[in-house]
């Protein structure tokens, strides 16, 4: 079977560079606030009412939408995931 690529594949790419595990974590994160804004929009949430909804401070959850600050805890991660209908899957490999 002929690859039509040549080289290593992007995740290698940011491994070599040693930036894979920050990077991933703030893919998560920013998929994980993408699909909270989506809800918030679709069902006319306030700020408020989510930190309400999850138990928590509205700060906690403009802490979720800031991309410059990657600390968010994997309670919190699983949380929002639930809230917006999703699972989150950890793998070790």
């Amino acid at each position: 079977m002929k690859k039509n690529y040549i080289g290593s594949n992007f995740d290698d790419f940011l491994e070599e560079n040693g930036i894979l595990a920050d990077a991933t974590a703030v893919a998560v994160k920013r998929v994980l606030a993408w699909n909270l804004k989506q809800k918030m929009a679709n069902e006319k949430l306030t700020l408020s009412r989510v930190a309400d909804d999850l138990g928590t401070s509205r700060a906690a959850v403009n802490r979720i939408f800031d991309t410059d600050n990657s600390s968010i805890t994997l309670n919190t991660i699983e949380r929002v995931a639930g809230y917006v209908g999703k699972r989150i899957r950890l793998m070790l490999v």
